[in-house]
Parts: structure tokens; C-alpha cells; sequence
């Protein structure tokens, strides 16, 4: 671990010399805080939606409203997680219109170290920061309680063999829910 404005902060999980914002296509896990079944249940091998599975398949299936070069492939909401594949396709230098700048004015020291750390416009990070963003401000308008684990799984995809893989994966997860080790 490192010190950021004296603070131990966790090193970041992703592969290193890999820009997130790279065309490519990517698997995401994202977990509910605590692995708690906000989503919906899982009935007969397919998801029941909660409200609030309802809104968190709604917002996915948003995503390239707000970010243009994003294409979505297989994806799932399971009841205290989603699975999806996205596909960064940017023809156009990694512009998109709602990101915001999480870079410090203290000093120009802070605002470089701000600026290495924070989520680059377009990236992968970007993306599901926005997502995670949507869906949180959508169930707190409907009065709901609800909370995502702080972090993310990405795997990147890096040929046709293994995105089948990931595709049966994906569509299978509901059939595998029962023998899922955090079904409880």
C-alpha cells in the first residue's frame, strides 16, 4: 500500500501499462455492498427483479446514451450482483459528454497525484462510475436502501475463444445460482 495525503490507499488491481479507455472489450463483476440480494431473486433459473433490479437492468442497458462508444454484449443481473461485457469501440479519441474531473486545485503537486488516480474520461473506470452513479441516484429517489462494494472486477478479453467463454458464462449464471458459494 501507498500514502496519499497520508492515508494508506490500495494499490489498484488493474494491469499495469493498460490504458482502460483502450478500444477493447471487457468482462465486469460488480457486487451489491455486503453481497445483500438487492437485485431479485432467483426463481425456476431466472431472475425475479426487485425495483431495484428492475432499475439496475434499466441503467445498464443506458449506458451508450451516455457514453457513444460503448457497445453492450452479454449481460445479466444475478440478485446481489451483474455481469456484463462492454465494449469500448471509440473512434473518436475517448470524448464523452458526463464525466467529471476529480482533479484537486490545492496545489499543482495535489493536482498531479489527483489527476494519475482519478478515472480518465472514456475509460473502462469512467464507465461504471457512472453506472454504479445511476443506479444509486435512482434508488434514492424512490426511497430505497442500497449500496454497491467500492470496487469492480474487469477481466479484458483478448480473443474470440475466450469471450464465448465469458458469454456462457454470463448466460448460464442464473442457471449456477445454487451452487453459488455466496447464495444465502
Amino acid at each position: 500500500m501507498s500514502l496519499f495525503k497520508n492515508k494508506y490507499r490500495i494499490e489498484s488491481a488493474r494491469l499495469q501499462n493498460w490504458n482502460y479507455g483502450w478500444n477493447g472489450k471487457y468482462f465486469v463483476t460488480i457486487v451489491t455492498k455486503n453481497r445483500e440480494h438487492y437485485f431479485g431473486k432467483i426463481v425456476n433459473e431466472k431472475i425475479h427483479f426487485s425495483e431495484i433490479g428492475k432499475i439496475a437492468n434499466e441503467c445498464w442497458y443506458a449506458i451508450p446514451e451516455h457514453f457513444p462508444f460503448v457497445i453492450l454484449d452479454e449481460f445479466c443481473v444475478m440478485p446481489n450482483h451483474i455481469h456484463g461485457i462492454i465494449v469500448i469501440n471509440n473512434q473518436n479519441d475517448n470524448k464523452c459528454r458526463d464525466v467529471a474531473c476529480n482533479v484537486s486545485t490545492d496545489n499543482v503537486t495535489n493536482s498531479k497525484k489527483m489527476s494519475d488516480i482519478a478515472p480518465k474520461p472514456g475509460s473502462l473506470s469512467t464507465i461504471i462510475r457512472s453506472y454504479k452513479s445511476a443506479v444509486t441516484k435512482s434508488v434514492n429517489e424512490n426511497n430505497y436502501t442500497f449500496g454497491w462494494q467500492s470496487r469492480f472486477y474487469e477481466h479484458i478479453i483478448r480473443n474470440e475463444k475466450s469471450l464465448n467463454r465469458i458469454r456462457n458464462y454470463i448466460r448460464n449464471n442464473p442457471n449456477n445460482w445454487y451452487n453459488d458459494k455466496f447464495n444465502s
